[in-house]
């Protein structure tokens, strides 16, 4: 069988890249490999997140092989929508943001929530209800594409 179908380029853009973008990507790559190619990136490059590891990694989804990227990085891919998840990237990128296909979605900031959490447990319940929201949303995206 000959596969001629083009997959869907998307973007998932943040702040720093490290944690909802990377996410975002792993999810998108366990739910919908065949139809999307997925990429993450930062306005600037802030380091693989331990945490977002350790909880993707619970819904069997490995992303500690993932790097983090700025969006200039990926300069040359022609993606066909571009999804910021964070208010900070929404506003600090109108490059890409003039594209014809975008998309924000603003997902809490699971290490800024983590700051104020009094046990290591209550820290990564932040994660876990970011990346549950994050599959949510993952889910939809081929029938919100018309993919």
């Amino acid at each position: 069988m000959v596969k001629n179908r083009h997959k869907l380029k998307i973007l998932f853009l943040c702040t720093g890249n490290s944690c909802r973008s990377q996410m975002a990507e792993g999810w998108t790559r366990a739910l919908h490999g065949e139809q999307i190619e997925p990429y993450s990136a930062g306005i600037e490059k802030h380091g693989l997140n331990a945490r977002a590891v350790s909880v993707m990694m619970e819904v069997g989804i490995d992303i500690s092989h993932h790097h983090s990227k700025t969006v200039e990085e990926l300069s040359g891919v022609d993606f066909d929508l571009v999804v910021t998840v964070c208010s900070h990237a929404e506003q600090t990128c109108p490059r890409l943001l003039s594209m014809p296909r975008t998309m924000y979605v603003g997902f809490d900031n699971p290490p800024q929530l983590a700051l104020q959490a009094e046990t290591e447990e209550e820290a990564f319940e932040h994660y876990r209800r970011v990346r549950d929201e994050i599959r949510d949303l993952v889910k939809t995206l081929p029938h919100n594409l018309g993919g």
